[in-house]
């Protein structure tokens, strides 16, 4: 069958490294983003939506399994998502539903369809055991693209690795959607469209930095830190992002500011056009148009960068849902996070009669809240993070106002984010909050244990860093959807240099500091 009123298109806008707070419909007095603000006023806005796991794979295969990380062993960017587990796809597949994958999902491993019934772009970054953290060598900087570097060399160019990417999958989505429109006449489809852009390196083509008054570049509202300040996570971060081997000047936080808004800007085209195509080919009114990011990005707050940080710029995620005649434009308040989508994504397939899962899932059914109100909401997310960087498990929980941060080994966080949005006064350890603190820390030690979750990070990392040096990454797993794509964008390269060379003009890498 065709889309239906029951049974509607959804195409998914998936951006990359987006802090909400960098979006107008967010707030930001500046950003252009017309097309994305648009969208906004026609949709329901989430004001409170968080990822479950601030880097990109484990982010990703959550939301697509619509479980924690921890429940499913995704503990970092190298890590292969077993086969055997159902992704949304999957399950749209089983209500009558054609699923197109478009444009970054970084899969690891040899199944990089993962439920898909097709897939029409490579991927950007490696699908092997490349990045494999080593938590017993200890985490410092290690060559993945996180690093400082972005910061200080950020700027203008005339092109980038990632404008090649992103040029290519909105190509290839926008020539989908005409095909979906002419030759996909027997079921509703799913096309998610999933760009690398803004995620560092900063860097941003003139037309689009112009679009800017570089002296007009809003500054971070909290400054930076000093390392010995900061709580037991950050002090890790700090490090291993090699933050102490380069000196980050005002002068880098706003260049790097300014490039992140120009990118952004150049995202919002792409949305434009790809709304566009949608109304071009009769399809609008009957797609349920989602548009997120699978993180966010700290953009110098606290003195930190890049996502992995529990702070609201890196955790926070857009999520924006338009659908005509089916949701009143608005906006919610609750706390809602990403493996709530493919709960979503199944009830408006199945107006609302959705089977039960094949496994348990940890995230919950938004149509409620898209319909106005939901007065049994649970309004608690949850977020983890055992990627690079650190060396021990950290959790998140936010139940209401109050969010509370564990750090395995560590004095936990609390800040009340309705006293204290800027997340300065840590609560934890107080009389007045113990409360609250303790009701917290018991609640998010609900079905998970650090220590088991300690030894099955370094045990795999073990394992992973074996294969990887024993077959120096061969088969690569790179996802071929043309010639050549084995080789195209970041494989077994580190993605500082290959960033780095594909940036015309070139800049040569700043020496660290020693």
């Amino acid at each position: 069958m065709a889309a239906t009123k029951d049974a509607p298109n959804i195409l998914v806008i998936q951006l990359d490294q987006m802090t909400p707070g960098a979006l107008p419909p967010y707030g930001h007095p500046l950003v252009k983003a017309p097309h994305i603000a648009g969208l906004a006023d026609e949709g329901v806005v989430f004001e409170n939506a968080y990822c479950n796991f601030p880097l990109c794979v484990p982010s990703r295969m959550s939301m697509l399994a619509g479980r924690h990380t921890s429940a499913i062993g995704q503990w970092d960017n190298a890590i292969e998502l077993p086969a055997s587990v159902p992704t949304l796809a999957h399950y749209l597949r089983t209500a009558g539903y054609h699923t197109v994958l478009c444009g970054k999902m970084h899969f690891i491993g040899p199944d990089q369809v993962h439920g898909f019934n097709e897939r029409i772009t490579t991927d950007i970054y490696p699908a092997n055991f490349a990045w494999t953290p080593d938590w017993i060598v200890g985490e410092r900087y290690r060559p993945t693209g996180i690093n400082p570097r972005a910061v200080v060399e950020a700027g203008v160019c005339a092109r980038s690795l990632q404008i090649d990417y992103d040029d290519e999958v909105e190509h290839a989505g926008i020539q989908k959607i005409y095909d979906l429109a002419r030759f996909n006449k027997e079921s509703p489809f799913l096309l998610w469209v999933s760009f690398t852009h803004p995620h560092s390196p900063f860097v941003t083509t003139r037309k689009y930095w112009d679009l800017y008054d570089h002296d007009t570049i809003d500054m971070p509202k909290v400054g930076p830190i000093p390392v010995e300040e900061q709580d037991a996570m950050s002090r890790m971060l700090h490090y291993g992002h090699a933050q102490d081997l380069l000196t980050i000047t005002d002068d880098h936080v706003r260049n790097a500011r300014h490039a992140y808004y120009g990118m952004t800007s150049y995202m919002d085209d792409k949305v434009g056009r790809i709304l566009a195509t949608l109304e071009e080919m009769d399809l609008a009114e009957n797609t349920v148009v989602v548009l997120t990011a699978d993180h966010g990005e700290m953009l110098g707050e606290r003195g930190g960068w890049f996502k992995q940080y529990f702070y609201e710029p890196s955790t926070g995620v857009p999520l924006i849902v338009r659908a005509p005649g089916r949701y009143r434009p608005g906006r919610a308040s609750e706390l809602v996070s990403l493996v709530d989508l493919l709960p979503t994504f199944m009830d408006i397939a199945t107006n609302g009669d959705a089977p039960e899962p094949a496994s348990p899932l940890d995230g919950n059914s938004l149509t409620g809240l898209l319909n106005g109100g939901d007065s049994g909401w649970d309004n608690k997310v949850i977020s983890e993070y055992t990627g690079e960087g650190v060396s021990a498990p950290c959790r998140l929980i936010r139940r209401d106002n109050y969010k509370y941060i564990y750090t395995h080994g560590h004095p936990p966080l609390l800040y009340d984010l309705d006293r204290d949005p800027l997340e300065i006064d840590n609560l934890a350890g107080r009389p007045e909050t113990a409360e609250i603190e303790a009701r917290l820390a018991a609640e998010i030690m609900q079905d998970y244990d650090p220590e088991a979750v300690n030894e099955a990070c370094i045990q795999s990392q073990k394992e992973r860093l074996f294969i990887q040096k024993a077959t120096d990454g061969i088969p690569s797993w790179a996802y071929i959807a043309r010639a050549g794509d084995d080789a195209r964008y970041v494989r077994n390269a580190s993605a500082v240099g290959a960033k780095a060379a594909a940036r015309y003009p070139f800049v040569e890498p700043t020496p660290f500091e020693r």
